[in-house]
């Protein structure tokens, strides 16, 4: 998508012209993407991670935006909790994403595509299966049970 292409969404232009940049549409989508319960991160490229280590958030990661003359199409990366009906979910981030670009742009997405790119355990159990690890001697564990974690 080219750097300068801005949405021109203004309809009385008598005042002038009101624009949006799609890195707008980014962060939007993002942060919508965010708010569903089931959501355990964006995903983002090496970059945007980097980034995020020196302490800039970006709200727009994991969020590829597509302006074409059929329309926009919006693509989110994600990786949802573990034991979340997926497609549930998904569908909460398309509507809670095309609610949010509609009441704050007024724009009309054609396509809002969700790509599950990682399902992710709780903190909770995964700090219950390190325990677990750390308390087992040669296959068994302090109860005396086989276990085959390594």
């Amino acid at each position: 998508m080219p750097e300068n292409e801005l949405l021109n969404v203004s309809e009385d232009t008598s005042l002038g012209k009101v624009e949006i940049a799609p890195e707008v549409i980014e962060v939007i989508a993002g942060i919508a993407a965010s708010e569903i319960s089931g959501v355990a991160q964006m995903r983002g490229s090496f970059a945007t991670n980097v980034t995020e280590r020196f302490g800039k958030k970006n709200h727009g990661k994991g969020v590829k935006v597509e302006l074409s003359s059929d329309g926009i199409k919006i693509d989110v990366y994600v990786v949802l909790n573990y034991g979340l009906s997926i497609p549930t979910v998904a569908q909460a981030i398309q509507d809670n994403i095309r609610q949010a670009l509609l009441n704050m742009t007024a724009l009309k997405i054609n396509e809002v595509n969700v790509h599950v790119v990682g399902v992710q355990m709780e903190q909770k159990e995964e700090a219950e299966i390190e325990e677990y690890k750390h308390t087992s001697h040669h296959g068994e564990n302090l109860h005396g049970h086989f276990c085959c974690i390594t």
